[in-house]
């Protein structure tokens, strides 16, 4: 009885054995793969390149001062229109002690060689009329006494010029600042009662305010080297302005910069482009803008998604279905890509079922 017992439970284990082994050797099986499908499409691509930039007047001056002083007063503020020839500041002039001094000497010397010439004249026109000197001689005198007359008109002038920044004579007054073109005024970066250096030969001196036509704007960007290549002067480029939001310029390429510059491990070119505004347009200066250029197009042309491309050997393949999940790896030609999407130019038709790649 034991033995039966025995041998009854030697089976059910063994019974149970066989069963847990069968199951899971089913369910350790390998599952059929499902590949997963695309088909070709027709689509536009379009083809660009992106520069990266800003919008900045075509001409903006620095409006300076000719004289030295204290900046008594500014009569514009920044985003105001003016015209050629208006009032932009007024300059209090602080003269040089030493050179204001000079020119006093130089006045009281000129004052005294006019009176002696103007008593020598005196004299010689009595001589002259008792016709006891030739008309050669006494023209001699009033020529001397026309040039010290000039000699003291020039050195009051001069000492005017130092003292006030103006003369009778030239009628001019060089401590008053005025714009030299006609636009809005960008900028005034001094203060009343700053210390304004005047311009020379030597040094740039102290911008009062800078003024330009923001009716003509210009964008300033760069491409990379890889895309240079392919620009042409002329070319539409597209401008997107972040801080406008949507609304897209137009803007004509002007200008390839012919060396190129290091820029973050890579080598850049610099561009201009013309941007093309509205009446009713206002771009202000220094917007950071992105320009979308566009180097090739094609309607309704034959593609796919670029991902699904296998390149080998400089071949490129498609694995087109024949068969549920039966697959044939064809050899394609391929035409412009805009990074997403690549034509097709031979090897497939529209409606082909491809297989996606991992």
């Amino acid at each position: 009885m034991k033995k039966f017992f025995g041998l009854a439970l030697v089976a059910v284990t063994l019974v149970v054995f066989i069963f847990t082994a069968v199951f899971l050797f089913s369910k350790s099986r390998d599952k059929p793969v499902v590949y997963a499908t695309a088909e070709s499409f027709l689509a536009d691509i379009v083809k660009k390149t992106v520069a990266t930039g800003q919008l900045v007047p075509r001409k903006e001056i620095e409006i300076k001062s000719q004289v030295s002083g204290v900046l008594e007063a500014v009569y514009v503020v920044a985003g105001q229109k003016v015209n050629k020839g208006d009032l932009i500041a007024k300059i209090e002039i602080i003269p040089n002690m030493q050179v204001l001094s000079s020119a006093e000497s130089q006045l009281e010397r000129a004052k005294i060689n006019f009176a002696n010439a103007t008593k020598e004249l005196e004299r010689q026109k009595n001589l002259f009329s008792q016709k006891l000197i030739s008309d050669v001689e006494f023209t001699k005198y009033r020529l001397e006494y026309d040039l010290q007359r000039e000699a003291v008109e020039g050195a009051q002038n001069n000492m005017e010029l130092i003292k006030e920044g103006a003369s009778k004579k030239a009628g001019k007054v060089s401590n008053l600042i005025k714009a030299t073109v006609e636009g809005m005024v960008l900028n005034v970066p001094v203060k009343q009662g700053a210390f304004i250096m005047a311009y020379s030969d030597f040094k740039d001196g102290t911008t009062i305010a800078s003024i330009a036509n923001m009716s003509d704007m210009i964008f300033e960007g760069k491409v990379d080297e890889s895309e240079v290549g392919k620009l042409k002067e002329g070319m539409n480029l597209v401008l997107s302005v972040g801080a406008i939001g949507s609304e897209k310029f137009n803007a004509a390429l002007e200008y390839i910069s012919p060396k190129g510059v290091a820029d973050q491990g890579t080598i850049k070119f610099e561009i201009r482009a013309a941007v093309k505004l509205s009446d009713n347009n206002f771009l202000r200066a220094g917007y950071s803008a992105n320009a979308d250029i566009v180097l090739g197009e094609k309607k309704q042309v034959l593609a796919i998604n670029e991902g699904n491309l296998i390149t080998e050997n400089k071949q490129t393949f498609v694995e087109v279905m024949t068969a549920p999940q039966v697959f044939e790896r064809r050899t394609v030609a391929t035409g412009i890509s805009d990074g997403i999407n690549v034509e097709i130019l031979s090897g497939l038709q529209a409606g082909q079922s491809i297989k996606k790649q991992q």
